[in-house]
């Protein structure tokens, strides 16, 4: 077994605590948060609320818990009351970096959260690793935030051979990346998928039937990538449209699917209004969409929506390093798609994904209508098409650059 890696997140982790009395760290189970958070110096106190007697603790006499500082309260979803009495800490006495609160659940978006802790406390949210991070490259993410560079070169663009396929079955959480094995790793997913059911999401929601849920995790997985469609979802599941988008809450709610929001250039243009579903961890993903091997990744015909789902690891982990920086993507009435949209500080950059290794003018049909579609034209710094194949520019504003060097092949 590999030794703990290091995360890049952990400079904004230390610049929160610096700042703010509380910090709020949530993310899926087994993406680290508590490795992390104690691993932040000076050491604090840690409790878990999934340790039942802490738990009962956290329930009658929550101050009692907050005596010590600072300290780490992890799993504070299953006690969200606890929250009133950190407010009532912090009022009482005011520091910077006293309270670090994790959880396998966006607090934000629960139903029955005490109090938000506004002006008080920052939300964090810590992902799985991307590829680059987990092999600990220096500067990784370097490219994308040159791609915003007036002076940008394309042929200082990283042009390495890339293995998507390989990285779509790892994913990003750690213990999963550990195991190198393709069915054991899918044994592990296996136990991390009825871990939630059974334990997880019975904090968040009262589930009546976990194999109705179950049914809704893996056709949500069969739609990464596409534009979310509730009643086609519901349909398929044989469930009411109430219910199926209430499933669907609680997965973004336990931090496992994102939906992507499209960027409305103009409120009067004809937008497609419905988000991107994509999820959270690739790997887990996969397995729920029934995807085994490598082989069968290749097979697929919505091949394209899996690699953007890779790659989507790394993206995520760009935009959550900066609080300036958003993700989104564009699609309107006809057809024009642009998959990503990296916005950084005002400034646009447009994606387009493609699994092959040649380009051709058709490529640029939804970037050159995402550019038509702006109002002010400035700010889209480029357009840029990611393959499998080689750099080169297309034209004035477009390019061609290759996306293997955001899926490396294993050293």
């Amino acid at each position: 077994m590999e030794g703990i890696k290091p995360r890049w997140f952990r400079s904004n982790l230390q610049t929160a605590l610096r700042v703010l009395p509380v910090t709020v760290l949530t993310g899926a189970r087994q993406t680290g948060k508590t490795t992390l958070t104690q691993a932040i110096k000076p050491a604090r106190a840690y409790f878990t609320l999934d340790d039942v007697g802490v738990l009962d603790q956290a329930e009658r006499n929550p101050d009692s818990l907050l005596a010590m500082r600072p300290v780490i309260l992890d799993e504070v979803q299953r006690a969200p009351q606890i929250l009133l009495a950190v407010k009532r800490a912090v009022d009482t006495l005011r520091r910077p970096g006293d309270f670090i609160l994790t959880g396998s659940a966006n607090l934000l978006l629960m139903k029955h959260v005490a109090d938000t802790l506004a002006g008080r406390a920052i939300y964090l949210d810590l992902l799985p690793f991307c590829p680059t991070e987990w092999q600990e490259r220096k500067d990784a993410l370097l490219p994308l935030e040159r791609l915003f560079a007036p002076d940008f070169d394309w042929r200082e663009w990283p042009d390495e051979p890339g293995d998507w396929p390989t990285w779509l079955l790892r994913g990003g959480f750690p213990p999963a990346l550990q195991i190198a094995s393709e069915t054991d790793r899918g044994l592990w997913f296996a136990a991390y998928v009825q871990t939630y059911l059974e334990r997880d999401l019975r904090q968040l929601s009262a589930v009546s039937s976990l194999p109705d849920f179950h049914r809704v995790m893996m056709l949500a997985a069969q739609r990464t990538g596409k534009l979310l469609n509730q009643a086609d979802l519901a349909r398929d599941a044989a469930l009411s449209h109430p219910t199926t988008h209430r499933y669907l809450n609680l997965l973004e709610t336990g931090c496992l699917v994102t939906r992507i929001r499209p960027l409305v250039t103009n409120p009067s243009a004809a937008l497609v209004k419905a988000p991107k579903l994509l999820w959270t961890d690739c790997g887990l993903a996969a397995w729920l969409a029934g995807i085994k091997s490598s082989a069968d990744t290749t097979q697929r015909l919505d091949v394209g929506f899996w690699l953007e789902q890779t790659l989507f690891q790394t993206l995520e982990t760009w935009r959550a390093l900066d609080s300036r920086r958003r993700l989104h993507f564009w699609r309107d009435r006809a057809g024009h798609e642009v998959d990503f949209i990296l916005e950084e500080a005002g400034k646009l950059v447009a994606l387009e994904i493609k699994a092959g290794s040649q380009v051709t003018t058709s490529d640029l049909i939804g970037i050159r209508a995402f550019r038509d579609a702006l109002k002010r034209k400035a700010s889209l710094v480029r357009g840029v098409v990611l393959h499998g194949g080689k750099a080169r520019p297309l034209d004035a504003n477009d390019i061609a650059l290759p996306w293997g060097w955001m899926v490396p092949k294993s050293r």
